[in-house]
């Protein structure tokens, strides 16, 4: 029977992966990819501090301002950096070279946590490892590689992206250790916040955002693929390893292909198809094999 926490975990990526039916809408209105990145991590932080302070406002309380340090790791080191090296290595290359590159952070979740909580690399982790990120460079269209097309700096920028993206898992579950998932998610994004809002153009944008499509989409990017998703992602991160819910995170890749199909009517390959397969079939492979590692707290 599937676990409650992969339960969350997969709900939580299967979220992320519908950000890009928000995203076209807001590039239709004249957004750029950064000015959309600013617009969901201000409005989740906006929305997330409003229910803490409604439903638990104790929740807002720190242990000590020492404890900033996670923050600044989950929403500066991951969500701002991330995003950055992604939306950067989609300009100067490709946007499935970038999606390749972004989903190498299962394999860097699993060694970094390998040397920072001692959980193990199973034989179970690596064979999961190895159909996710295959099914990933099928699904983005990736495979047949051809390494001469690929610049170097995008293949570092875009290995920056997977590193951002890992920290998220990494620095969380520190975070995990005195703070709920409410807590930490509402942390993260109003870091990001503050680090981002500075650099977006209100003065020439500000009219956009007086629209009432162009709110809709912000505030449902900003609730549901980012806000919701990520608080259930991290609730589930509490009950598991963090390698093992980077692993189950990559439905994500799959979630956001079956909208293109079926919402935005894009065309599948074959290829894709046996992407899709292979990324099932990681998750569920992680999942149904006791061997890939349990957390005190299952």
């Amino acid at each position: 029977m599937v676990k409650k926490a992969a339960v969350f975990i997969i709900i939580g990526a299967a979220l992320w992966g519908t950000i890009g039916w928000y995203v076209k809408h807001l590039y239709g209105f004249g957004f750029t990819p950064m000015e959309v990145v600013t617009l969901r991590v201000f409005i989740s932080a906006i929305l997330l501090s409003l229910y803490v302070l409604i439903t638990s406002p104790k929740k807002f309380t720190l242990h000590r301002y020492s404890d900033l340090k996670y923050f600044i790791g989950t929403g500066i080191f991951s969500i701002t950096f991330f995003n950055y090296c992604l939306f950067k290595t989609m300009e100067i290359s490709t946007i499935p070279v970038a999606t390749a590159l972004l989903y190498t952070a299962p394999a860097m979740v699993t060694i970094i946590s390998y040397f920072v909580f001692k959980e193990a690399i199973t034989k179970m982790k690596l064979i999961a490892l190895t159909l996710t990120l295959t099914g990933t460079c099928f699904v983005v269209g990736l495979i047949p590689l051809n390494m001469t097309s690929i610049q170097m700096s995008s293949i570092l920028i875009g290995l920056g992206s997977g590193l951002g993206y890992a920290f998220y898992s990494i620095f969380s579950k520190f975070a995990l250790q005195k703070y709920d998932s409410l807590t930490i998610t509402s942390y993260t994004f109003i870091v990001a916040a503050i680090a981002l809002v500075p650099f977006f153009p209100f003065q020439e944008k500000f009219y956009l955002l007086l629209q009432p499509s162009v709110l809709f989409y912000a505030f449902g990017l900003g609730l549901l693929p980012t806000a919701f998703a990520y608080i259930i992602y991290t609730y589930g991160l509490n009950r598991t390893e963090a390698s093992r819910a980077s692993i189950l995170s990559t439905v994500e890749p799959v979630i956001a292909t079956l909208i293109g199909i079926f919402i935005f009517q894009e065309s599948i390959t074959s290829m894709q198809m046996i992407g899709m397969i292979c990324i099932i079939g990681g998750v569920l492979f992680i999942q149904g094999n006791k061997d890939s590692g349990m957390s005190v707290t299952d």
